[in-house]
């Protein structure tokens, strides 16, 4: 199977997946697939090694990598107001009340002082001035990389710019066929129809809906990736009939064997059905679709100060996580997954899930094909 955007991008299945684990992006990219890295948490030298990873292990195969550059966020413009210490400082003694509040309530203790010595914190919308534009050259200098693409919204001037210098692919999320656009007319060249049913950042119009909503408005010119609730070959030929040229998809690859999910988080997926997400900003500031937890609930309660803006919220959040996953409070460790969660209920390989996906699109077309024939 084929389509446009995978002979572009020199992949054998339009099956794009999307993993913070370099394992999982080699094991995709080695089945005929296309990984893509979501590189959110790595600086300019991490990112380094693992790309150096990944082309040590996919043989010379094609793959992408992901970053999380919002528009919007408190401290945009870098310098000394985006700084983690400035950042820090602005959130409300009232929310770190409330969160000490909810964190007592389930017995979570506060980290060891040695713990909590020169600790990172990743957070979307934090740092993203400083490391963006190194992150970028270092994706650049690696030659399997040809396509960058953007997280939450338009991608800045010049990440478009740098990429297309490079000659690679720049692909841009979006959540409204207004959104496609206007990341058309800056330069992107691949837009990932993102549904509501998507885990992470997404908007609030269905899949079903917003795929060919998305590829009539931008036109037959701009390969569209339907992304959300997708994770068999007849979802993929759902959205390939939608006019999608291929699938983005993320939350599958959580539960297999090579990925690095916290074990809780892990369990709290496995058992999950897919009425156990929630589209909430308590993650990050902004809506993301999440495993529903204590955390989710408590800032949806009455008595919630409401959640913070990114990256405010991101840092709320990661301070707490490291404190419940130390402890292993799983009622209060959530993950950013989709509604396709319900159908996650065991630990598989990434390769068997890759042909899978294949053998079931072939007989869906088949089927397909056969009802046209009339047999």
């Amino acid at each position: 199977m084929s389509t446009p955007i995978a002979e572009r991008l020199g992949i054998e299945f339009p099956i794009f997946a999307f993993s913070h684990c370099r394992d999982v992006v080699a094991a995709v990219t080695n089945a005929g697939g296309y990984g893509v890295l979501g590189a959110l948490a790595y600086g300019p030298e991490r990112l380094e090694m693992e790309l150096n990873w990944i082309d040590e292990h996919v043989g010379g195969k094609p793959y992408g990598v992901d970053f999380a550059m919002p528009v919007n966020y408190i401290g945009k413009g870098g310098g000394e107001d985006a700084s983690f210490a400035n950042l820090d400082a602005m959130i409300p003694q009232e929310h770190r009340d409330f969160v000490e509040s909810l964190l007592a309530r389930y017995d979570v203790p506060h980290l060891p002082d040695e713990a909590d010595e020169h600790a990172p914190v990743a957070a979307a919308g934090l740092g993203v001035d400083e490391m963006g534009p190194n992150q970028v050259e270092v994706c650049l200098a690696h030659p399997n990389v040809n396509m960058i693409v953007n997280a939450l919204g338009p991608p800045p001037q010049y990440v478009v710019e740098r990429a297309h210098e490079a000659g690679i692919l720049v692909g841009g999320l979006t959540g409204s066929a207004v959104h496609a656009e206007r990341q058309v007319a800056i330069g992107v060249d691949v837009i990932v129809a993102q549904g509501t049913e998507a885990g992470g950042h997404c908007g609030e119009i269905s899949t079903m809906v917003l795929v060919p909503e998305v590829v009539d408005a931008i036109g037959p010119d701009v390969p569209v990736l339907a992304a959300g609730g997708i994770a068999t070959g007849r979802q993929m030929a759902a959205a390939l009939a939608l006019g999608a040229q291929g699938v983005w998809t993320g939350s599958m690859w959580l539960t297999t064997t090579e990925a690095d999910t916290n074990p809780d988080a892990l369990d709290n997926m496995l058992a999950a059905t897919s009425r156990d997400t929630v589209r909430s900003r308590a993650m990050t500031g902004k809506p993301a679709r999440q495993l529903r937890t204590a955390w989710t609930d408590a800032f949806e309660a009455a008595d919630s100060p409401g959640t913070l803006p990114m990256p405010l919220q991101g840092i709320l959040h990661n301070e707490a996580g490291r404190r419940t996953q130390r402890v292993h409070a799983k009622d209060l460790i959530g993950f950013p997954v989709g509604q396709i969660v319900g159908r996650l209920n065991k630990v598989r390989p990434s390769r068997d899930l890759v042909l899978e996906m294949v053998e079931e699109w072939i007989e869906t077309t088949e089927k397909l094909n056969a009802m046209l024939a009339g047999d």
